[in-house]
């Protein structure tokens, strides 16, 4: 009886003794599992529960890699930076480098005293944008004292900008060459009122405009808009050796047409860095220097062929003429034969007069050709 007793109570105290150890065993492994980690983030000042870290195991997310960034950003003192935060970036598109670039960024912005929140770069970050460029350029533009906020940096980067590169052109402005390398011709082609061609090449100082950089044009209008203008300053100029006297005075003409309106660029200055006549080595249309006088000559030489045309219809109408002159003649000459015959039939003609008109006849045709020179 007392053996039955023992038995019915010592079974539900085994079970609940074995689902103890049971417990007590998955509790001591998640615990030896996490324990490393608890205490690194513990003597970091980065303190971390188990609970959530229990959590990321469940929703596997790296809890070295959460723990690890939040560390790094709590020694660089941003405390604000919990693991939730982390995790929210990690789980979009479990991508290891998407949480690593928002940390870093933040933690440059928190050291350049820049009032940018982790959701700002998170949000930035995702919707295509550079955090870390963005970032150092506002770091970059904070000590160089330009007026750039945040909403006007993530407008410029997420329009295809490099908007690093357009801080640092504020801050240290660049030369483009114009014609440009890249487009085949080393120097600008222009022709003076005289008729003198000049190759010209001009270096243009530019600094990034903030304001339009979003809408603006690029490079490449730049150096259209310069070169346009180069080319008709010196088409306005009288000789070519005005230009050639003064660069000067063409770089002014140019800068004060404001050829950076709409532009993302602001002109500083304009620089003839080259100017020279054409050459005439060759024949071609290339080595021509006087396009003037180029000019002149076709036009004369056009106006002579029209000439010569012109003479040459009145000369075909002349012997037109003439060969109307010669069959009127003939015509008159076969009726003379007809004229005589009806004179001598009417009695107004006789012998004598008949023969007397054939001496002079042949005395006319024998003067005739001793007057015609021998061929």
């Amino acid at each position: 009886m007392e053996q039955t007793l023992l038995a019915k109570v010592s079974t539900p105290v085994i079970v609940v003794a074995v689902i103890a150890g049971i417990a007590g065993l998955t509790f001591l492994l998640i615990f030896l599992g996490f324990i490393k980690i608890w205490i690194q983030a513990l003597f970091s000042g980065a303190r971390v529960s188990f609970f959530d870290l229990i959590g990321m195991a469940l929703r596997k997310v790296p809890a070295q890699l959460m723990v690890g960034l939040r560390i790094s950003a709590v020694q660089a003192g941003v405390t604000d930076l919990t693991t939730q935060q982390l995790e929210s970036v990690f789980l979009v598109r479990r991508n290891t480098a998407d949480v690593n670039t928002c940390v870093s960024a933040l933690i440059i912005a928190f050291k350049a005293n820049l009032e940018i929140t982790f959701a700002d770069l998170q949000a930035h970050h995702f919707a295509g944008g550079h955090v870390e460029q963005l970032v150092k350029a506002m770091v970059a533009g904070h000590r160089a004292k330009i007026a750039l906020t945040l909403d006007v940096a993530r407008a410029i980067d997420l329009a295809g900008r490099d908007i690093l590169d357009a801080v640092q052109t504020t801050v240290k402005p660049k030369i483009i060459d114009c014609p440009s390398q890249t487009s085949g011709a080393s120097l600008l082609d222009a022709v003076a009122k005289d008729g003198i061609r000049l190759l010209v090449k001009a270096r243009v100082t530019v600094r990034s405009n903030i304001a339009q950089l979003v809408r603006g044009a690029t490079e490449d209008t730049i150096i259209a808009r310069v070169g346009q203008g180069i080319v008709s300053a010196i088409g306005s100029s009288a000789t070519y050796k005005d230009v050639l006297e003064n660069p000067g005075c063409i770089s002014h003409k140019v800068l004060d047409s404001g050829l950076d309106a709409q532009t993302a660029f602001e002109i500083v200055s304009i620089d003839i860095a080259d100017v020279s006549v054409a050459g005439v080595a060759g024949t071609g249309e290339k080595d021509i220097s006087n396009v003037g006088a180029k000019l002149e000559t076709e036009r004369a030489e056009a106006d002579k062929r029209m000439r010569q045309a012109e003479a040459e219809g009145r000369r075909a109408m002349a012997v037109a003429r003439e060969q109307e002159m010669r069959a009127l003649v003939v015509e008159n000459e076969a009726k003379v034969p007809l004229a005589m015959a009806e004179a001598f039939l009417k009695g107004n003609l006789g012998v004598m007069d008949y023969y007397r008109m054939k001496n002079i006849m042949a005395d006319t045709s024998m003067r005739d050709s001793i007057g015609r020179p021998k061929k």
